[in-house]
């Protein structure tokens, strides 16, 4: 629950940091769809960026390791929400 909440955050700071470059509707857009992955795999958020002219978002996680396997950066391209 921790992971997923310090998550959480890191999404609204994204969010935030590319309202402040891009617009406020892009980056409630990339926020929300970047919770969203964050939620789906139970990853850390590393970045959230708009892509293909706002309509998706570029979303990259860490995913932790377990099972003795090294931890996994996965990046999803998503629909902006």
């Amino acid at each position: 629950m921790f992971k997923t909440m310090h998550a959480l955050r890191i999404a609204l700071a994204t969010g935030l940091l590319i309202a402040f470059q891009t617009g406020g509707a892009i980056a409630a857009d990339c926020a929300a769809a970047a919770a969203a992955v964050v939620r789906s795999t139970g990853g850390e958020l590393l970045s959230a960026v708009p892509a293909q002219g706002g309509n998706s978002c570029q979303v990259t996680v860490i995913i932790p390791a377990k099972d003795g396997n090294m931890p996994r950066k996965i990046t999803q391209t998503v629909p902006a929400s």
